[in-house]
């Protein structure tokens, strides 16, 4: 975790599922992709998605809540994506079978036909403007190597679902450059490098590019920007930027207070909870439940509430096997018992997850919100309340846990701690 550079201009969200092989990233230059697209030969199929899946954002936000509550690491910034890891995994699934599918649908929350469904209309129903952004793509990247096999079915179901580029390559390193040329173009040149080089083992890489920006619904003005005190939970003081506003969202559960921000045009937000006095972030992320915030944010209270937020930056990163091992996936990772066979096969070798890398960034600023975040799912070959008249009041002055939140769905894609604002 450490400050991000500020050359950094646009938020994104980079998400690599990587099969067979551990990934270190390579060097790419500004070029066009040069190897085939197969998708110019196949074609994808219409998909038919129920009207409603409002149902099933109460199972999204359970997941996000029990990622985070598994990834939180006590006394430090924590910012996790749950969209980002969803999306890795939910492709992933789309390969597994058996026992080790059935693990992935139970951490995931549903089943691998439902994600896909959800996940098919979130992406195509996803609000934009000049004001704000938020956009996906995909791309499944397999090796020449005659000894590896995938299988069409796999292919179609992300052609159909992920609208996924496709892409037949000899794994060299030439391959390497187009699929960091590839992320580098869908991030808008903000990930300019993923791979260093493609290991011998590797066999498959299946990317999702996600990127968001978005401005206030009402811009900062110079004067309501004011210099403060931070109080870490040690007791110990920073000096921080505050932007103080009002809104007219607020949020409140029996051990904390907190607000909703918006984005212009509404369609997202920036949400907080401010733990009250002699309750711990950690403590009290313990005591969240995915039903309860989905409700807290499905109902919010309609009052005046006068607040403050630090002007922050921050970067995380967090490997995750023993997380989603111990949310109830670990046959994924087993070299012997997990069952990816409907994603191909390899000779005679087994191939399961190796590695989850999350990696995410955020900066919470006067004219708006910019956050990224990066997911390599590494796969290898194995040898086997009500309103007040009063106003209310939340300063985040002290450490806290926010939200950006889809506001038509009313599901967190990002969730973080701020604990030191300079760190």
């Amino acid at each position: 975790m450490k400050k991000t550079r500020k050359r950094i201009s646009l938020v994104c969200l980079l998400l690599v599922c990587t099969i067979m092989v551990s990934i270190t990233g390579c060097s790419a230059e500004v070029k066009e992709v040069q190897a085939r697209n197969l998708m110019e030969s196949i074609s994808a199929n219409h998909v038919d998605v129920p009207e409603d899946l409002s149902s099933q954002n109460a199972d999204v936000t359970d997941f996000a809540v029990r990622l985070f509550k598994a990834g939180e690491q006590s006394g430090k910034n924590t910012l996790i994506s749950p969209l980002s890891v969803l999306c890795a995994l939910a492709m992933t699934a789309n390969g597994a079978e058996g026992k080790t599918r059935k693990q992935m649908e139970a951490v995931l929350g549903m089943t691998a036909e439902e994600l896909n469904l959800y996940l098919y209309n979130y992406r195509n129903h996803l609000p934009q403007s000049e004001k704000y952004k938020l956009s996906l793509a995909n791309s499944i990247w397999f090796t020449e190597d005659e000894r590896f096999t995938v299988n069409p079915d796999f292919l179609q179901t992300n052609a159909d679902y992920y609208n996924a580029d496709i892409y037949k390559a000899p794994f060299n390193d030439g391959t390497c450059s187009d699929i960091n040329n590839w992320v580098k173009e869908k991030t808008d040149e903000m990930i300019p490098e993923i791979l260093d080089r493609i290991p011998q083992d590797a066999v498959m890489y299946l990317v999702n590019a996600l990127a968001f920006e978005a401005e206030w619904s009402e811009i900062y003005e110079e004067n309501q920007v004011r210099k403060g005190q931070f109080t870490r939970e040690d007791g110990t003081g920073q000096d921080v930027d505050f932007m103080y506003s009002t809104e007219g969202i607020y949020l409140e559960d029996e051990k904390a207070s907190g607000f909703v921000k918006y984005y212009n045009g509404g369609k997202y937000a920036f949400a907080a909870l401010l733990p009250n006095e002699g309750i711990s972030v950690s403590d009290y992320i313990a005591s969240l439940d995915g039903q309860s915030l989905h409700q807290l944010l499905t109902n919010p209270a309609e009052t005046t509430v006068q607040v403050s937020i630090p002007k922050f930056e921050t970067e995380y990163d967090v490997e995750m096997s023993d997380i989603l091992k111990e949310m109830g996936m670990p046959l994924a990772f087993d070299e012997d018992l997990a069952e990816f066979g409907k994603l191909g096969s390899f000779a005679n070798r087994n191939i399961a997850i190796s590695r989850v890398l999350h990696k995410t960034f955020i900066s919470v600023g006067e004219k708006g919100t910019k956050a990224g975040a990066a997911t390599v799912v590494e796969m290898n070959e194995c040898g086997a309340t009500m309103p007040s008249e009063d106003p209310k009041e939340v300063y985040l002055d002290r450490p806290f846990v926010y939200m950006l939140i889809d506001c038509e769905n009313n599901i967190p894609f990002f969730m973080g701690t701020m604990m030191d604002v300079e760190e």
